[in-house]
This record gives C-alpha cells, structure tokens and sequence, in this order.
C-alpha cells in the first residue's frame, strides 16, 4: 500500500468518526425523525451529498452511531469481565458498569427516556440484532474461556440469557444498578456454579 492510499483511508476513517460523533450528539435532542443528514453535514463542514457516500441513508447512519456507542460499553464490559477474579464477579461489575454508564451517556440515556429520541429505542430492542449479537458475542467468548468444559448449547444459553436480562432491566429499570446486578447473577449463579467456576454464595464486590 502506497502512502497516498494509508493517507487516503487514514483520512477516510478520521471523516467517518467525525460524522458519527456529529450524528450522536444531534441525536439526543433530534431523535430519529428529526435527524437530517444535512444537519450532520453542516457540523463537519462536508456537503450532504458526502455524509450520504458515508453512510447511504439516514437509517445506515443512526445503526453505525448505536453500533459506534455499543463498542464502547462492551469495551468496559470486556475489561471487567478480564479483570474480574472469578466469572460470576465479572458479570456483576459487568453488568453494574453497563446500566451506570448507559445512565451517565447522553444518548443512551435520551434514547431510554420519554423524550423526542425515544424513537430510538427500537435500534436497542426490536431492531437491535446487530447489537445482542456483538455483546452475546463478547460475553461467550468469556464463557468459554472461563468454563472450556461447559457444553456449547449451554455456553450460547447463558451467554444471551446476560445479555437479555441486561437489556431488559437497562430498558424497564426496576433496581439501582447493583440490585440489577445481583437480579442477574441470582439467575446465572447456579448453572455458573454447578459448572464448578463460583463456590455457592454471592459474587465477590
């Protein structure tokens, strides 16, 4: 690859990031309907018809901005998933991290309420396959590293079985972020320690 083609995707790439933090912090105030590509076009100082070669419709963008802020809570998530003692741990630091910080982001927390970027929840929850797809990934590749006897069916169960009850209790909170955690290792905690990894008893805080 010559240097003009690494200076050309360099470039490309740095455009890319700068629409997509554009987008993500119109989004909280415009919602889906009324994000225009035009606007996120006018905040970069690019022509629409550049956002439009980026991304090729609204619905791309506002998928490549969820996606783009997914990757950083499952950032946090693999660090404490790794960090974490035993797995039963991680998944209650893992868990606690992903409602505290999805409370604290702007968008996330715009998206989750009742005001004009509630329109975006159907990204997170009925249209959100890309996203369960990536965190179920993340949390079973853990799993398997953690517990490498444990059968493949049960792997992938207790792996969705995370991150849906994660999702549910992020989308209709019931609890502080701990009582959330400990709703959802109460649930994983037996096969987890039937698996031999968490002697019987509570996650180590």
């Amino acid at each position: 690859m010559s240097n003009i083609t690494r200076f050309a995707v360099r470039a490309r790439a740095s455009l890319r990031e700068e629409l997509l933090e554009a987008a993500a912090d119109l989004l909280p105030d415009k919602g889906y309907a009324g994000l225009r590509m035009a606007d996120v076009a006018t905040r970069v100082g690019v022509s629409r018809q550049t956002v439009y070669n980026e991304f090729g419709n609204k619905a791309e963008l506002a998928q490549a901005v969820v996606l783009r802020t997914t990757s950083t809570f499952l950032d946090g998530v693999n660090q404490r998933l790794t960090e974490a003692e035993d797995l039963l741990t991680g998944v209650h630091h893992a868990v606690t991290f992903t409602i505290e910080h999805a409370q604290a982001d702007r968008l996330v927390a715009a998206a989750l309420g009742t005001g004009t970027a509630a329109d975006l929840l159907p990204l997170l929850t009925t249209r959100g396959e890309p996203v369960l797809r990536a965190a179920m990934d993340l949390v079973r590749t853990h799993y398997r590293s953690r517990l490498p006897d444990l059968e493949e069916a049960t792997t992938e169960l207790l792996a969705e079985t995370a991150v849906r009850l994660t999702l549910s209790h992020l989308v209709l909170p019931t609890h502080p972020a701990a009582g959330t955690a400990d709703a959802v290792c109460a649930v994983l905690g037996p096969a987890l320690r039937h698996a031999g990894q968490q002697p019987p008893g509570e996650p180590s805080q």
